[in-house]
């Protein structure tokens, strides 16, 4: 009688720990208070600022005249819109030119590597593209209306994982019951790619304490759009109060090791509770909506904090052992692999 033999599937690692795509940066709203900001990102030192017109400008950190680092701990800083080098005086305007120095006509050749910017809702972005090549494709552009809407709620967490870990979950309907138990999950309709873009829509029943005490059950479609995998936006629905969220979830890497994992949510103006929650219809409807950004916020940081345990200890699997039930794990890898590099193309080895 022949015997079987066990196949050993290989695990490969995932490609980069930098893939392809539109990572977050800051908000407009620090980026005014701060006057420039200094950060790791995709690798890489940068700095942030704006010019006296608005316009943003994401470089990296070191002075193309002798090296010297840029940034504001460094003694870097802004005049006149301009980025102005501790060591030697020279400026450079949002375009990465260097436009001025103390002593003599500024070098033509002296340019910051810059990288380019789009900005969603007061979100700002930079592109990291394959061996340095321009923006593939954009973020979406259509103006989100901001009349009613409170201001954006920013939480960022830190730790060992990928982009494409992270955004995985956007897929993994299961994962909701067990880990932050979300009742009735119900996929609506199918997983759609278009490109870069991917949609992912679901429907759930969560029972949650308001106040510390009263028990209460929400009833929420959510609806995501996905833009590669550092920008996550879903639309919240819940349905018994008549309440509307968004949420960005946006996954950064750091350093190849780390990544930053920012959550973004506002609330819109709720008028007419169809529950009154926790007294919810009893305050000013001005004070609604802030009130409930500011829990939905604290929810979300819990719920990413459970998956946080999971993420930073997990091994990923190329190959993993699915069932059924699992449904779109697979063709979101697919999706996925257009934003690594090719090893057949010299173009962008």
């Amino acid at each position: 009688m022949a015997t079987r033999r066990r196949v050993v599937l290989e695990n490969a690692p995932i490609p980069s720990p930098f893939p392809e795509g539109w990572y977050f940066v800051t908000s407009r709203k620090a980026l005014v208070e701060a006057g420039m900001i200094e950060k790791t990102w995709m690798g890489e030192n940068i700095v942030a600022w704006s010019d006296g017109n608005g316009k943003v400008c994401v470089s990296g950190a070191f002075c193309p005249h002798l090296g010297a680092d840029l940034g504001p701990t460094a003694g870097g800083r802004i005049c006149d819109g301009r980025l102005v080098c501790a060591f030697h005086g020279y400026e450079f305007d949002a375009t990465g030119q260097c436009v001025a120095t103390p002593y003599s006509p500024p070098p033509t050749t002296a340019r910051l590597r810059v990288f380019e910017t789009q900005e969603v809702a007061g979100l700002i972005f930079a592109w990291w593209g394959i061996g340095g090549r321009a923006p593939q494709w954009s973020l979406p552009d259509d103006v989100l209306d901001q009349d009613g809407w409170t201001g954006l709620k920013i939480r960022t967490l830190r730790f060992p994982g990928h982009p494409q870990e992270t955004t995985e979950n956007s897929v993994d309907v299961g994962h909701l019951r067990y880990v932050h138990g979300y009742d009735s999950v119900d996929r609506v309709g199918r997983v759609l790619v278009d490109g870069p873009r991917l949609e992912s829509d679901f429907d759930f029943r969560r029972n949650r304490k308001i106040a510390g005490t009263i028990t209460s059950t929400f009833e929420v479609s959510a609806r995501t759009r996905i833009f590669g995998l550092g920008y996550s936006f879903v639309e919240i629905r819940e349905r018994s109060i008549g309440m509307d969220t968004r949420l960005w979830v946006l996954a950064t890497p750091v350093d190849g090791s780390l990544i930053d994992l920012s959550l973004v949510s506002q609330v819109r103006e709720i008028r007419k509770p169809g529950r009154w929650i926790a007294g919810l219809g009893f305050l000013p409807v001005k004070l609604r909506a802030p009130i409930m950004n500011r829990f939905i916020s604290s929810q979300q940081h819990r719920d990413v904090q459970q998956d946080v345990v999971i993420w930073s200890r997990k091994q990923f699997r190329s190959r993993p052992l699915l069932c059924r039930s699992d449904g779109e794990i697979m063709p979101f890898r697919r999706y996925c692999a257009q934003f690594y590099p090719d090893p057949g193309d010299p173009e962008i080895r």
